[in-house]
């Protein structure tokens, strides 16, 4: 290092930077260049102010309010918005639309509508169907010209010849009696003429069984739009096929009601979920009711909440204690998961027969859409009836209430059943040596319908009540055979005739119904007489078609005699 600091023109190679530049002592300077200026461009066209057009009126019913806000309205009975003649009225069936010339008034659902009055709406009060006049608005072209084509209207007592082309295949109206021929008719008596006798229901009703052509009916029920549908698939064939699952199968006698009541049809035949219902004899397409097609689904109103803290006849610590004890029931029957599917027509049985047994009752619902088990739980409260208590856990916990009764009245007193009640044990004191009843030894306990198949078997003779309990052996045995010969008597009797012999002995002389002899003809045998006669029920449930009724009374024939003079003896 010192070598190299002695060397000539040598540098420190570690020496600090050089100073700055040294001073310009120079009077004319040239001053240094301004950088290159930013272009200016034209701000874009979506930024550029323009004119706001005038605000467009804007129509209510295409504002999702109910879905986006918290639209709250609290209405009373009455009109609440009308349009001229056109209304929306809160009245006895809910929510309704009032249109001029209409036969009733419209609602969304006619079936599954609740019967308490709604306290609110959730939307303004608007009718959803089309305006009576709407203006065509301008598309750069004119409206085009009017078919010269006038298509006639369809007129069932008119049909196309079965062989036209382009035409399906269309009924006749009736079916009528030789000689009888359709009449114009205006009530819904006048259209659906005569009752039909059997055979007649057994013949409209056979082509539909299989067939896939049907009107589904959800778990909305019967809405309005329906009937436009039922109307045209009457336009074709006189039956139509009505498939009712989900809620509404609750109560499928209120289904039909309303089907008869608002397409003015009549339901010939029921099995299950399936109606058929017929249109009637005088039928025309060209005189059926023209019903304005609901464009979107109105919001549902607010109702008064189903679930009380303090329900009817309970304070609220017993209701608390009520519903603690129903965590631990065992539900009597759990729903199917895809309630579209369910059909639950036996569901209010159901309950009734749970509540012979026990105060409270509990059904599971696990996988149902919330609004579904409400409503199905609304149902059973007007039908069983009964008091909601809970819809916790996807469960419906109901209790039957202070004023339930028994469906079996006629039990005898020694076998009436002994059941806890939940509300007398709600001081808190499960110890049976508090409990005012105390139980006998000799004390038979059974449920009431247990006591009701009893009752029955000992009046049909397939069962026997002794009077005295202390029997022995023999005379026990004694008492067996000769009910055995009692019971046989009675339970295999059947038409007979009888004849006493020359020597006045009586013989017994089979004669089974329907059986003449080798002599008798085919018309003889079978008689049309009662195909004639019309059914006095409204229409059928669950009745097979071959079933025909005895047209012998029971207890009248000789055989029961011989079992009543063998009984005395």
């Amino acid at each position: 290092m010192v070598i190299l600091a002695t060397l000539p023109g040598s540098s420190n190679l570690f020496s600090s930077l050089p100073p700055g530049p040294p001073p310009n002592d120079s009077p004319t300077s040239i001053p240094p260049r301004p950088p290159i200026p930013i272009p200016k461009y034209p701000p874009p066209l979506k930024s550029r102010k323009s004119p706001k057009p005038p605000p467009k009126p804007s129509t209510p019913a295409f504002k999702t309010v109910h879905n986006r806000s918290k639209y709250y309205k609290p209405v009373s009975e009455g009109v609440i918005a009308s349009d001229g003649d056109r209304s929306v009225v809160i009245g006895e069936s809910g929510l309704s639309y009032l249109l001029p010339g209409a036969p009733f008034e419209f609602q969304f659902s006619y079936s599954e509508t609740p019967k308490a009055k709604p306290l609110a709406i959730r939307e303004p009060a608007f009718l959803p169907f089309a305006p009576p006049t709407m203006p065509r608005p301008w598309t750069g072209k004119a409206p085009l010209k009017k078919s010269k084509k006038k298509i006639p209207l369809f007129d069932s007592f008119n049909p196309p010849p079965p062989g036209t082309k382009g035409v399906k295949h269309v009924e006749m109206p009736g079916p009528f009696p030789l000689g009888k021929f359709p009449v114009e008719g205006r009530t819904r008596e006048e259209i659906l003429g005569e009752p039909l006798s059997k055979a007649e229901i057994r013949m409209l009703v056979k082509p539909y069984l299989s067939h896939n052509r049907q009107v589904n009916l959800g778990r909305d029920g019967l809405t309005h739009n329906m009937l436009d549908l039922i109307h045209s698939h009457w336009k074709r064939q006189r039956v139509c096929k009505v498939r009712c699952k989900g809620v509404p199968t609750v109560d499928m006698d209120n289904v039909c009601h309303h089907l008869e009541e608002k397409t003015g049809g009549k339901i010939i035949h029921r099995v299950g979920g399936v109606v058929y219902l017929f249109r009637g004899r005088n039928y025309n397409h060209r005189t059926s009711p023209q019903y304005p097609v609901m464009l979107w689904k109105p919001a549902t109103p607010v109702y008064p909440k189903l679930i009380q803290e303090a329900p009817e006849g309970l304070t609220k610590f017993e209701a608390d204690e009520l519903r603690m004890k129903g965590k631990n029931l065992i539900p009597i029957c759990r729903l199917e998961n895809a309630v579209k599917n369910g059909v639950y027509i036996s569901l209010v049985k159901d309950v009734r027969d749970a509540f012979e047994g026990s105060p409270l009752a509990k059904i599971d619902c696990k996988g149902m859409h919330a609004s579904d088990y409400k409503k199905i739980g609304a149902k059973l409260k007007e039908l069983v009836p009964c008091v909601l208590l809970s819809f916790d856990d996807e469960q419906i916990l109901m209790w039957r209430g202070h004023g339930w009764k028994s469906m079996y009245q006629g039990a005898p007193s020694f076998l009436t059943p002994i059941v806890a009640d939940v509300a007398s044990c709600l001081d808190g004191s499960d110890d049976p040596k508090n409990n005012n009843h105390e139980l006998d030894s000799k004390a038979v306990i059974s449920s009431p319908k247990m006591t009701s198949l009893w009752k029955r078997a000992i009046e049909s003779n397939k069962a026997l009540l002794l009077d005295e309990i202390g029997l022995g052996p023999d005379a026990l045995l004694k008492v067996v055979e000769e009910f055995e010969g009692i019971s046989q008597a009675a339970e295999h009797s059947y038409p007979a005739l009888v004849t006493l012999s020359e020597d006045g002995t009586g013989g017994l002389k089979a004669g089974y119904e329907g059986y003449h002899g080798e002599g008798c003809s085919e018309g003889e045998i079978y008689n049309d007489d009662d195909d004639d006669d019309d059914d006095d029920d409204e229409y059928f449930v669950n009745e097979p078609f071959e079933e025909m009724e005895s047209p012998v009374p029971p207890g009248s024939l000789p055989v029961d005699l011989l079992a009543k003079r063998l009984g005395e003896e």
